[in-house]
C-alpha cells in the first residue's frame, strides 16, 4: 500500500495538483476540511498533509495560521503551485456553447475579463473540483467549469480553454506537514525556518524582539500577526526566515527573540522551494 498524503478538497482540486507535483509517489487522500487533513496525519491514516498557506493574489489562508501551532505537526517542506485556470466542458462542446461557468468565487473573480468577453455568466460553487464534477453529472452542454486540467482528466471533461486567468503570476504556496520533525540540511536552495512567537508586554517589544535578525543579517521573508482567542490584546506572530537554526546568525537572532518573547515555537525547518526565488 502506498503512503498517503492528505489534502483539503475534492479530487482534482489545486491542493490535489500540489500533491501530484510535490509527492507523485504518494496516494492523495481528499478530506472535507483542513482539520480533517491534519487529523489524518495525526492518526497515521496519512504520512503527510498538503496545506495552502498563501496566494500571491489573495493573501494568506487565515484558517491555516490558526490551526498549525496546535496541530502537533511539523513543516517538512514547501511547494509553489502556479494557479492555471481552465474552462472545462462536456466532451465535444465548444467555447461558443458555454453560457454559464461554475467555480469557487475566488477563481471566478480571477477570470472576469475572459468570462465577460464571451458573455459567460459566472455562478458560484462550493469548490473548483466539485464544479467540474457537477458539470459532468448535469450533462448540460451550455454549462462549463473553471478548474484544473487534473479535474478534466478525473471527471471526463474536455479542456475548452487553457490558462484563462487575468493575472499571469497567480501562485499558491503550500506547506508539507508531517508527524515528525526533520531539521536535516537538504535541498539545493537553502533552508527556511518557520516559527510562532508572542512578545512580552513591554514598550517596543516587537521592535526589540526582531532587532537580532537585523543585526545578524538574517532575512525575514514573512511576518504576520493574528489574534488569539478573539482578544484584541493577545497577539501571536507567524514568521519565516532564511536559514537553519544551527547557523550562527540565526541562532543569535532566535536567542534575542526568545529573550523578548513569552513563547517561541519552531514549526519547521525545511528546504526552500526553488520557485520561491
Amino acid at each position: 500500500m502506498r503512503a498517503r498524503i492528505a489534502f483539503q478538497g475534492e479530487p482534482g482540486a489545486y491542493s490535489h495538483q500540489a500533491c501530484r507535483e510535490a509527492c507523485p509517489a504518494m496516494e492523495a487522500l481528499p478530506c472535507a476540511t483542513f482539520e480533517d487533513a491534519i487529523a489524518a496525519v495525526q492518526s497515521g491514516e496519512a504520512e503527510r498533509a498538503m496545506l495552502p498557506v498563501e496566494n500571491s493574489t489573495y493573501g494568506r489562508v487565515a484558517d491555516i495560521h490558526q490551526l498549525l501551532p496546535d496541530s502537533g505537526l511539523h513543516i517538512v517542506g514547501e511547494t509553489f503551485v502556479r494557479v492555471h485556470i481552465n474552462l472545462l466542458g462536456l466532451p465535444g462542446t465548444g467555447i461558443g456553447d458555454i453560457r454559464t461557468a461554475l467555480s469557487h468565487t475566488v477563481l471566478l473573480g480571477q477570470c472576469r475579463e475572459f468570462l465577460r468577453g464571451r458573455a459567460i455568466r459566472p455562478v458560484t460553487f462550493a469548490d473548483t473540483a466539485g464544479a467540474a464534477r457537477e458539470v459532468a453529472a448535469r450533462g448540460d452542454r451550455s454549462t462549463g467549469a473553471l478548474a484544473t486540467e487534473l479535474a478534466a482528466e478525473l471527471y471526463g471533461l474536455d479542456v475548452l480553454a487553457r490558462h484563462i486567468e487575468d493575472q499571469a503570476s497567480n501562485t499558491t504556496r503550500f506547506l508539507l506537514m508531517a508527524r515528525h520533525e526533520d531539521h536535516s540540511r537538504r535541498g539545493d536552495h537553502g533552508m527556511v525556518t518557520s516559527f510562532v512567537f508572542r512578545v512580552r508586554n513591554i514598550p517596543a517589544a516587537l521592535y526589540k524582539a526582531l532587532g537580532g535578525f537585523a543585526t545578524n543579517g538574517v532575512n525575514i521573508t514573512k511576518l504576520e500577526s493574528y489574534m488569539l482567542g478573539g482578544s484584541f490584546t493577545a497577539t501571536q506572530f507567524f514568521a519565516d526566515i532564511e536559514g537553519h537554526p544551527e547557523d550562527a546568525p540565526v541562532r543569535l537572532a532566535l536567542d534575542e527573540l526568545g529573550y523578548f518573547s513569552t513563547s517561541l515555537a519552531i514549526l519547521g525547518v525545511y528546504p526552500a522551494d526553488p520557485r520561491r526565488h
